[in-house]
């Protein structure tokens, strides 16, 4: 008998935790992709000298990018179990609060911004954030009771 939970047995914290980490991975994936990220021949390794935008929005970096991949990855099979779900989704929300944070605080043209962010990337950090904790969070409330209570 396998203990892989299929689509149909996953928790709803685990399908939202699965389906964050695939939107992780797709954006690290398009971060690579010419066309999607315009401005590509200006992708730095690291560094608020990297000039290309995700979208032409959110400036990216390698780095940026690879952290987006690991973070799909970490989502996809944290989404595993209930527990890892919801870890996933609580302590990857507070992650991004605090880059966001740390966003808004660094000067963007210094050293310090090496992930690269901009004030797209700033706010979508906040909105990502305050979202994957309340997933984590809500949805785990309700598996908490039980399968067999209402």
């Amino acid at each position: 008998m396998s203990t892989t939970p299929t689509r149909a047995t996953r928790s709803p914290v685990q399908l939202a935790a699965l389906i964050v980490g695939a939107v992780f991975l797709l954006v690290g994936v398009l971060g690579f992709v010419p066309g999607v990220t315009t401005d590509y021949g200006a992708l730095e390794v690291a560094g608020h000298h990297s000039e290309a935008l995700l979208l032409g929005v959110f400036q990216v970096s390698i780095l940026h990018n690879v952290v987006h991949l690991l973070f799909g990855v970490a989502g996809i099979l944290l989404s595993r179990t209930w527990a890892g779900a919801r870890n996933f989704l609580v302590v990857g929300g507070v992650i991004y609060l605090l880059l966001w944070l740390y966003g808004l605080l660094i000067d963007r043209d210094s050293a310090a911004n090496f992930v690269p962010l901009n004030n797209a990337d700033n706010w979508l950090h906040l909105v990502l954030g305050v979202g994957m904790i309340a997933l984590g969070l809500l949805l785990s409330r309700r598996t908490a009771v039980g399968p067999h209570r209402r």
